[in-house]
């Protein structure tokens, strides 16, 4: 038995240093930590990577800053849709939801879709009635609607440029458990400003990720658009196993895959079956951490940091 790994990422975006200031920065640093900590623990405990990637996806979503349940951004008209995905390497099932509006945790209720559901994917007014079935408690609209997202929105709607507004971005974790088990994890609450009923890649299997035990576990982030049409972490996954490329070379090329044609943001985190880890991106921001055994954690928010760790 190897050991396990664990790599989260919560969104890549290119932006002016200045809208992270420091103090900003530390709290980022100290969720990506914390929600790193919540997986890996499960990890050398001798948990699933499954357990693992579901630990560390909820503990961003709880977090304000982070684009994904609780700190999800409002949509053109005020309220936070959110959409997860899950997926376990070893059996190829998996589970997605979208158009949720009441769900604290949306990573939880698609891990209940992939096992108490015969559907792999629900959406909207059905979504949120699985979750009552299965005994999940609905939270107020209001839990989700922080300060700092509502005035975002309310720039959007003075400036009248939801076309152009800045997109925010995912969060996501993928695991290898000392099982040799691999699986993956996505959750946004998508772009701010949003058409109601707009649906990104984190739900989307082989775009916002995909795991498989034989191969490679990936979580997508970026423009939702961009990477679900480039299908960025199916591509990840068909380089490693067709052209046999390195994780890291397959994350490289898949950043890049149509980038003629799809421009915008895009990053990937990923593990492969012997514990090599992969992040890239093409943003100067790369919100992300990985930790490897009981091994020193990794956290970093700037993309030139991934570099500098990665080329050790």
């Amino acid at each position: 038995m190897g050991k396990p790994v664990l790599v989260i990422h919560g969104g890549a975006v290119n932006t002016d240093p200045s809208t992270i200031p420091p103090e900003k920065e530390e709290k980022l640093r100290q969720g990506l930590h914390q929600a790193l900590l919540a997986g890996s623990e499960i990890l050398l405990r001798g948990g699933s990577a499954l357990d693992a990637v579901e630990a560390a996806v909820q503990s961003l979503e709880n977090h304000e800053l982070f684009n994904a349940g609780r700190g999800g951004m409002l949509n053109l008209n005020g309220e936070v849709e959110t959409e997860a995905s899950i997926m376990d390497g070893l059996s190829l099932r998996g589970g997605a939801v979208s158009g949720l509006k009441l769900i604290k945790n949306p990573v939880r209720l698609a891990r209940m879709v992939m096992e108490k559901c015969k559907h792999s994917f629900l959406t909207a007014e059905g979504a949120h009635e699985f979750a009552l079935a299965q005994g999940l408690t609905l939270q107020d609209p209001s839990y989700f609607k922080t300060d700092e997202q509502h005035q975002e929105w309310l720039d959007i709607l003075q400036e009248a440029q939801v076309e152009h507004a800045n997109k925010h971005d995912t969060v996501g974790a993928v695991a290898l458990d000392q099982y040799g088990n691999l699986a993956m994890a996505t959750s946004t609450g998508g772009i701010e400003g949003k058409l109601r009923g707009r649906v990104g890649d984190s739900c989307i299997f082989g775009g916002g990720g995909y795991a498989n035990n034989e191969v490679c576990a990936v979580s997508t982030t970026g423009d939702g658009e961009i990477i679900m049409l480039a299908g960025v972490a199916h591509e990840v996954y068909a380089l490693r196993k067709y052209k046999k490329f390195s994780i890291a070379k397959a994350a490289q090329a898949a950043v890049e895959v149509y980038a003629d044609k799809l421009q915008g943001d895009r990053g990937i985190i990923a593990v492969d079956p012997d514990g090599n880890v992969a992040i890239e991106s093409n943003t100067n921001v790369m919100r992300c951490a990985y930790r490897v055994g009981d091994e020193e954690p990794f956290v970093a928010i700037w993309k030139e940091e991934v570099d500098r760790q990665l080329r050790k």
